[in-house]
């Protein structure tokens, strides 16, 4: 059985609506799971596998364990009895919501419990994880380079939580907050990271180490990244420009969280 890659719904309406069916489900699962679109048998390797329509699984025609499998198989999904008319709207949600999304948003979205909601949401995003080496740069495209802080504004704190942060010495200028450093690669990839400290030093190793060199690098006027042109093309542009603010916010809100999730043990 082949099946063709199906058009990527564009609106959350449209996502909702398409993978309400739970054979449109299907269809966009299979070219996903099973390479050429050739449903195979995990185990063994046939490609002749029988179709079980009421259970929307394959039987394979050879007798050994797991002759069952769904086109769940090899996924997050898998061992999960969430059905995929639920997976599935979950990720594009949160693969095309920038401001990041929370679990109690993905409950009431797709009307399952916040349990439910949170152990998706984790899964999702340490799925979207990515350990490569890759450089970014790579394809002539500048690289927008951001940093900030993550953590509660401390006046929403309790005193004893604001105290124990702070470890007494206050929490100006970002203290016991978390420094995220994050590069946008335009019309290619991501790469977001904790850092220790906004020194440059830390900021330039990094830099050296995820992008390639003589990339087009967009940076503010901070002055951690002073010095990069003796290794990239360094476009300095004001603090606050608008490319800026729109590089920073994605970086902050999306890629942060996908990464790390929403709390202070990821971003440890």
């Amino acid at each position: 059985m082949k099946a063709d890659k199906v058009p990527e719904p564009k609106t959350l309406q449209e996502a909702i609506q398409y993978f309400t069916d739970p054979d449109n489900c299907l269809a966009y699962m299979i070219p996903l799971t099973f390479p050429g679109g050739v449903v195979t048998c995990p185990t063994c390797g046939r490609t002749d596998a029988k179709f079980l329509a009421n259970q929307r699984r394959w039987q394979c025609k050879s007798v050994h364990p797991k002759r069952q499998f769904s086109a769940k198989v090899g996924t997050i999904f898998e061992d999960s009895p969430i059905p995929l008319e639920k997976w599935l709207p979950a990720v594009w949600m949160i693969v095309n919501d920038k401001n990041g999304i929370s679990s109690w948003e993905l409950h009431r979205a797709l009307g399952v419990t916040q349990k439910t909601a949170w152990f998706m949401l984790h899964r999702i995003r340490l799925a979207m994880q990515d350990k490569s080496s890759f450089k970014l740069g790579t394809n002539g495209g500048p690289v927008e380079v951001d940093e900030t802080f993550i953590g509660g504004k401390a006046r929403n704190m309790h005193k004893s939580k604001r105290l124990r942060l702070s470890g007494g010495t206050g929490m100006q200028g970002g203290h016991a907050k978390a420094i995220v450093m994050g590069m946008l690669q335009r019309k290619g990839r991501v790469k977001a990271l904790v850092i220790p400290e906004r020194k440059r030093p830390i900021m330039h190793g990094i830099i050296d180490a995820c992008i390639e060199p003589g990339a087009i690098v967009m940076t503010d006027e901070h002055n951690c990244y002073l010095g990069l042109d003796e290794k990239v093309s360094v476009r300095s542009e004001p603090r606050g420009s608008v490319h800026l603010e729109v590089s920073g916010h994605f970086l902050v809100q999306g890629i942060f969280l996908t990464e790390y999730g929403h709390s202070d043990s990821h971003a440890a």
